[in-house]
């Protein structure tokens, strides 16, 4: 396809060089010269008009008894021509009628001055005088650029004048002769002169012409490189070094003058299956279908797409917010959906060639570097990816997984269950005033097939995102009971529960149908519910937390202080305790911390609330606690995390000095 294009464009150029016949270069240059001939004919008649008058002063000395006729002739004359060149001029006529003019004007001069000259009874003077006719046939050629063919004329005439005249001029023949010969070269010469100046100034126009041609060719050429150089051979797209610099652009204007946009990173789904099934031409033709079907579906949002590698695909198009960006992104998804192109090889219960969107809108937080903002929606379509495909993803800056292991992690926790690669640990939560072990937190662990520990902040955004919470909550629930509920191994275990599972019809009523089969009361469970999720007043979570109320299920707030609505939430919901995130009691090391912490325990004092603090890491903050009268703590200073066996051969029934 690039070797077509580049023989078109020789094509084209040489097209250029031969477009132009002889008879239209002519008439090409008689287009082009209209203005040069135009202004050089009235600034020559001007000139001409100048001279012819100033000849009044020879008349004077040399036919001094006929001077008051010539000069009334060369004045009425002069007059009269530029008046009326003038008024061609301002009226726009053409160069033809100007030099017409022009040559009618010079003809006229000679013929008007000859006639009263002729009646001179200073007859040796005008005998030499009579040259003066020469200077006539000279200003043809010296001020104007007439084409040859009226020069001739114009010549020709003032040579016929002269020679009529001499019929009535007493002169000898020698002196005849002599003027004769001088006058027909004169027109000679002077002919000569203006032939060659024609072919020079026709030379001049075909170099100028030539050497515009060449300029043109080069820059077609130019561009015809450019766009090679732009474009994907494949697609037609913008390739990879054009839409990088079509990204600079949009992120100058970002940084300059604050106007955001997004990019969005696409990828087709499962294409090197694509490819082997069905073979690498029709696997060029479904590229080339997806681009053109890509390209007409961002038109409506003025937005730029190129090709960035193997099956993926760039936009970058302006947006203010994630609204428009999440509209932009479906809308790509869902037109390469509708495509309907087949794709049999597919092992998800698709049978259609689709694509994964991952997008990411400029923010304050992107920093100075537009790799960032790749980078950023590079996580989104991994994300997009682990969820399944097909689908389209926004980039969450809380969103702490992303790339090849996110999909890693999405397929691991497809098979956790079933493998035994979860596994529950339990911290433990003391009273501050007895000393006593009230409840244990429930904390999910993860490890790989080899072993290996994955941490919670790493799998458990993943499980939330693919839907996984959903299946492992409910284990979490069942296992929670059976290994220490149900034998009263502990008072109360606080879990850990996603918005995920808050959101999903019917969660209550799994959690009602676990504590029947297991036997366990509802009032042993507490529900730890992170700050950070919107609740309105109606919402689907809030029916569900009142559902499990009327189960015994306490509700608690975990990590207060972190999120953007915790004080919403307090006025929403009665929260039976509050977890005090465990970043203020660290910063109470300072005195402008503590008065943050007494103040944030007073206001939930206020509110009724029970209190626990995490984080106590040493017995200064344990301290701490004791002196802001805090209800309950946790942290490692006051235990680790262990397994359910520990606890049920210790029976978590003994009392911790806390004094």
């Amino acid at each position: 396809m690039t070797q077509t294009l580049a023989q078109m464009v020789d094509v084209d150029l040489q097209t250029m060089r031969n477009r132009y016949l002889p008879e239209e270069l002519r008439a090409l240059y008689r287009t082009e010269a209209t203005a040069l001939r135009k202004a050089a004919s009235r600034r020559g008649l001007w000139m001409a008009v100048f001279v012819y008058l100033l000849f009044s002063i020879t008349d004077i000395l040399l036919i001094g008894d006929v001077a008051v006729y010539t000069i009334a002739a060369r004045f009425a004359v002069g007059s009269i021509v530029v008046g009326v060149l003038e008024l061609q001029y301002r009226f726009d006529l053409g160069a033809d009628w100007l030099d017409a003019t022009c040559a009618v004007a010079l003809v006229s001069g000679y013929i008007a001055w000859l006639l009263p000259a002729m009646t001179t009874g200073e007859i040796q003077n005008m005998s030499y005088y009579m040259v003066f006719g020469a200077i006539f046939m000279m200003g043809v050629n010296l001020f104007f650029s007439f084409r040859f063919a009226l020069s001739v004329i114009a010549s020709g005439t003032v040579l016929g004048a002269f020679l009529t005249s001499l019929f009535f001029f007493p002169a000898n023949s020698y002196h005849t002769l002599a003027f004769v010969v001088f006058y027909v070269s004169c027109f000679v010469f002077t002919s000569y002169v203006n032939w060659k100046l024609n072919v020079e100034r026709y030379n001049v126009f075909l170099n100028s012409l030539e050497a515009r041609v060449q300029h043109q060719e080069a820059t077609e050429r130019g561009k015809a490189l450019l766009s090679l150089s732009n474009t994907d051979p494949l697609t037609g797209l913008e390739n990879r070094r054009a839409i990088d610099q079509t990204l600079r652009e949009f992120w100058d204007g970002w940084q300059r003058h604050g106007r955001s946009f997004c990019a969005i990173l696409i990828d087709v789904d499962f294409f090197k299956k694509y490819n082997d099934f069905y073979g690498h031409q029709e696997g060029d033709r479904c590229l080339v279908l997806v681009a053109s079907a890509l390209r007409h579906s961002i038109e409506a949002f003025n937005g730029s797409i190129g090709r960035y590698g193997g099956e993926e695909f760039i936009v970058l198009a302006p947006a203010e917010t994630t609204e428009q960006v999440a509209e932009l992104a479906e809308t790509i998804r869902r037109t390469v959906e509708d495509l309907g192109q087949l794709h049999e090889q597919r092992r998800d219960g698709s049978s259609l060639v689709t694509v994964s969107v991952g997008a990411a809108l400029t923010r304050p937080q992107t920093g100075s570097k537009l790799e960032k903002l790749i980078h950023d929606a590079d996580r989104a379509l991994y994300g997009a990816k682990a969820s399944g495909r097909n689908c389209a993803r926004l980039y969450d800056p809380n969103d702490v997984q992303g790339g090849d292991d996110g999909e890693n992690i999405a397929a691991l926790l497809k098979i956790a269950l079933a493998r035994d690669l979860v596994s529950l640990v339990y911290q433990p939560i003391h009273n501050v005033a007895s000393g006593g072990i009230e409840a244990v937190e429930a904390l999910m662990r993860l490890r790989s097939l080899d072993g290996t520990p994955l941490p919670p902040s790493l799998f458990i955004p993943v499980a939330e995102r693919t839907v996984a919470i959903i299946e492992l909550g409910n284990w979490v629930l069942r296992t929670v009971c059976r290994d220490l509920l149900a034998d009263n191994h502990v008072d109360v275990v606080t879990v850990n529960v996603s918005p995920v599972q808050l959101k999903t019809p019917g969660f209550a009523a799994s959690v009602a149908a676990i504590l029947a089969e297991t036997g366990v009361e509802g009032i042993k469970l507490a529900f730890e519910i992170t700050e950070g999720l919107e609740l309105e007043a109606n919402s689907r979570v809030l029916h569900c937390l009142s559902d499990l109320r009327k189960l015994g299920i306490r509700i608690w707030l975990d990590d207060f202080g972190t999120g953007f609505a915790g004080l919403s939430w307090l006025r929403l919901i009665d929260f039976d305790t509050v977890k005090i995130d465990r970043s203020f009691l660290h910063d109470a090391a300072t005195p402008r911390g503590k008065a943050m912490l007494r103040d944030i325990v007073g206001l939930l004092r206020n509110r009724g609330h029970n209190i626990l603090v995490e984080g106590v890491e040493n017995e200064d903050q344990l301290a701490l606690t004791r002196e802001l009268w805090i209800d309950q703590v946790q942290g490692f200073h006051l235990g680790h995390p262990v397994p359910a066996e520990y606890i049920r051969r210790h029976r978590m029934s003994a009392r911790v000095d806390l004094a």
